[in-house]
């Protein structure tokens, strides 16, 4: 039998959270919530493991060969990115508070921590999420200015163990973890609340990847002087393909094959299109930004533009280093949710949630937009090598 795959898991421990938690006896559930609690404090624990594990040995792989394209193409994907997250962050301001009861919100949420696991298990993390952060630029710039084999290798095969680690401890426990907060959530009486701001919020998202999307193919059309809905058509095989896999690095095949379709050249192509599915990450952005900006208001959370800022310009950083496997992105956004947001292990779990049921619809934003992102490189590199003295020009 073929297992099932992450999504589907998640949301059976959605459905069965809220059927079970109408009968079953308050005895059970803080089984439940105490099996949480535990997981929560291990997560809680790897945050700062998982930061180090990625970002530093992303970084020290750029090594010192950042050349001219290299550094375009990193760029504009961020920029790309960060631009996402604004959108995200500015529509959520005008149009969730409309939909969201904050009152009520602030007292299901308050309702639910009335549940107590039978016994508490601290794990105090080695380190916490800010001086990690550090730590992973100061040592993954070191590694790659010193260019130390040794430490290199270290540090790829620790990411192998973190990798690992999430593959085999945290995204198989994660459906029992959500459903143990959804039965606490029912039991409360607090679940369909909170449903029901989320499926307002999803029809959000999904037209925001659409607008994230017209954007994008608007100034590639326009910068390369092509049909932007050609060059947008030409790209929708590569769009298919990542609402199947939800994987960025699994759809490469596919998004390399049209994006030539598109006219780039073969070496723009092969460039950008590997290193766009691990940094240009507009969808998963704007989708991260709009969950923690719900989490923010039904918990009654800061949430100004120059936290969100700040939250969105280290998110930004934090994703390219998250491993491609279904959910990744969010995973590495759990360090900037818990540092720069101040998210509890709950509120974490119900994005965690929230993310892995869209996340095919942003994984498939994120490759789409790489096809964009590539002609536009493309035009830019023609220009540059074109203007650059080194090229015959017409000589009057």
């Amino acid at each position: 039998m073929k297992k099932i795959g992450l999504l589907p898991r998640i949301v059976i421990a959605i459905v069965m959270g809220i059927l079970i938690g109408n009968v079953l006896p308050e005895g059970w559930v803080r089984v439940f919530v105490t099996f949480n609690y535990v997981f929560s404090q291990f997560l809680g624990f790897l945050i700062p493991l998982i930061i180090i594990g990625l970002v530093t040995p992303a970084i020290a792989d750029i090594g010192k060969a950042a050349g001219r394209l290299l550094l375009l193409t990193v760029g504009l994907a961020y920029a790309d990115t960060i631009i996402a997250g604004l959108l995200a962050f500015t529509t959520g301001t005008m149009l969730f508070p409309l939909l969201i009861d904050t009152e009520a919100s602030t007292a299901a949420i308050e309702k639910a921590d009335a549940l107590v696991p039978y016994f508490q298990l601290n794990i105090p993390a080695i380190l916490d999420v800010m001086a990690a952060l550090v730590s992973s630029f100061v040592v993954g710039i070191g590694v790659a200015y010193t260019d130390s084999p040794i430490l290199k290798k270290g540090f790829s095969e620790f990411r192998t163990i973190i990798e690992k680690t999430i593959q085999v401890a945290i995204i198989p426990l994660l459906p029992l973890y959500i459903f143990g907060i959804l039965l606490g959530m029912t039991f409360t009486g607090e679940a369909y609340h909170i449903i029901a701001v989320f499926a307002k919020i999803i029809c959000i998202i999904f037209v925001l990847h659409i607008v994230i999307l017209t954007y994008e193919f608007l100034i590639a059309g326009g910068l390369s002087r092509k049909n932007p809905l050609r060059l947008l058509i030409n790209m929708l095989p590569a769009y298919i393909t990542a609402l199947g896999t939800s994987s960025s690095a699994a759809t490469i095949p596919v998004t390399l094959r049209q994006t030539k379709k598109n006219g780039v050249s073969d070496e723009i192509a092969s460039f950008c299109v590997p290193l766009c599915a691990t940094i240009h990450l507009s969808g998963s952005m704007m989708k991260i930004t709009c969950c923690a900006l719900t989490v923010c208001l039904i918990g009654g959370l800061p949430h100004d533009l120059p936290l969100f800022l700040h939250f969105i310009m280290l998110l930004g950083v934090c994703m390219v280093a998250a491993p491609g496997v279904p959910g990744g992105a969010v995973m590495a956004a759990l360090g900037p949710m818990a540092g720069v947001l101040g998210f509890s292990p709950d509120a974490q779990a119900l994005i965690i949630a929230l993310y892995i049921a869209m996340d095919s619809f942003g994984t498939a934003c994120n490759v789409t937009g790489d096809g964009a992102l590539a002609v536009i490189i493309d035009k830019l590199h023609k220009t540059n090598a074109s203007l650059s003295p080194s090229s015959p020009g017409p000589h009057h």
